[in-house]
């Protein structure tokens, strides 16, 4: 298309960014400049369009208001099937709340809202994944408390990434390593675990600290020591003097 063609098309656009292809082409025509309308829709300037926020800035934007919640399965040594809630700090990536059930979680995870945060404690933001065995009461117990709901894309457990990772992290370094004999057995394993988890395992989101700050402890003050953690399955490691 010639320059002075082209040139017109452009600068009508710039001055009328409402104006469509079929105002411009009626423009060129009372300027006696033949072009087609197609084009003139191929050669007008685009009107960028301002991009739609994605998941990554929903998280980002409202990360400390934010906690992701999921559940998971654990089989006894009888083959009964017991049930984990587990509620997790996005901001922090710390586990908040769990609770072991031997019934239908569409039966219990309603209440373990108000149980992990009482006293109008919830965060504004609540991020369960999309699995029918909540139950309807779930999502009427977090609206009941002021807070919404926030529902991950079908078959998208990485826009639940953080509770889905602490959940590998329990298989792998505690539940694949125990045998589960009853409920009251796996609530003290994942009780000792969890504590651990906060209080002695090292981060790279915290800076390879734990969540809660370990002081570091210079050769002075002695020894190293290994204390055993999780029935042994890990260890802490301090200086003590002799």
């Amino acid at each position: 298309m010639p320059e002075e063609v082209r040139d017109p098309i452009r600068k009508m656009r710039k001055a009328n960014p409402l104006w469509g292809a079929p105002r411009v082409h009626g423009e060129l025509l009372k300027l006696g400049i033949e072009v087609s309308p197609a084009t003139v829709a191929k050669y007008r300037a685009r009107q960028r369009k301002p991009p739609s926020p994605t998941w990554r800035t929903f998280l980002s934007h409202h990360l400390k208001e934010l906690v992701s919640t999921n559940l998971f399965v654990v089989p006894t040594v009888s083959f009964r099937v017991l049930f984990v809630f587990v509620a997790l700090a996005q901001d922090q990536r710390r586990g908040l709340h769990f609770k072991v059930t031997a019934h239908p979680p569409s039966e219990g995870t309603a209440p373990q809202i108000a149980e992990a945060f009482p006293w109008d404690s919830a965060p504004r933001y609540l991020l369960p994944d999309r699995d029918a065995i909540y139950g309807d009461s779930f999502g009427q117990r977090v609206r009941g408390l002021g807070r919404r709901e926030v529902l991950t894309a079908p078959r998208s457990p990485w826009q639940n990434s953080y509770a889905e990772r602490l959940i590998g992290s329990v298989r792998r370094e505690c539940l694949d390593h125990v045998v589960v004999l009853n409920e009251t057995c796996l609530r003290r394993i994942l009780r000792s675990y969890f504590n651990y988890d906060l209080q002695a395992r090292t981060h790279r989101a915290w800076g390879k600290d734990a969540p809660e700050p370990r002081a570091i402890q210079p050769p002075e003050l002695g020894a190293v020591v290994e204390i055993p953690e999780v029935g042994g399955l890990h260890h802490r490691y301090e200086r003590r003097t002799a």
